[in-house]
């Protein structure tokens, strides 16, 4: 799948998600109304290498990577438990290779938050990729309605 594919796809399938273009990603926030100044994180989109965010090795010619977070049960399931978070400048300690293509792993930083990542996926993973951003959409909503709760209360 080209990474424009993947982003028409996030823009048409999901409700209410607004498109950021910061730190050199397309950042996806849920944010029905503009309610809140961002909203809440629901996916990205990257293709080159940050800082402190080399593992995936972006910067190579047409590579990208999908990051989105799952719930603790989905990401155990299909990973067993989350590791620790890493220092600044470090990935998590997992035996994965974060820089196969169109292979579903632990996000190298973010993984302790439940976060992954899959760097060019194919047409052919779309189903699964969807199946999970569907899981997160409605995470989401449901952080966004505490959210939202909590600012009423405030």
């Amino acid at each position: 799948m080209k990474k424009e594919e993947l982003l028409n796809v996030i823009e048409n399938r999901y409700k209410d998600i607004h498109q950021i273009f910061t730190y050199r990603e397309y950042s996806y926030f849920y944010n029905p109304n503009s309610i809140l100044p961002r909203g809440v994180y629901f996916a990205t989109i990257k293709d080159s290498d940050g800082q402190n965010d080399k593992a995936s090795n972006l910067d190579r010619d047409g590579v990208y990577r999908l990051s989105f977070g799952l719930s603790k049960k989905t990401y155990e399931r299909l990973f067993g438990v989350k590791p620790i978070r890493p220092l600044k400048g470090e990935i998590v300690n997992t035996s994965d290779d974060f820089t196969v293509l169109n292979v579903l792993a632990p996000h190298p930083i973010y993984a302790w938050m439940g976060w992954v990542q899959i760097l060019n996926p194919k047409l052919e993973q779309l189903s699964m990729i969807t199946e999970l951003l569907d899981e997160r959409y409605e995470i989401v909503k449901n952080e966004f309605s505490k959210k939202i709760t909590r600012k009423i209360k405030a």
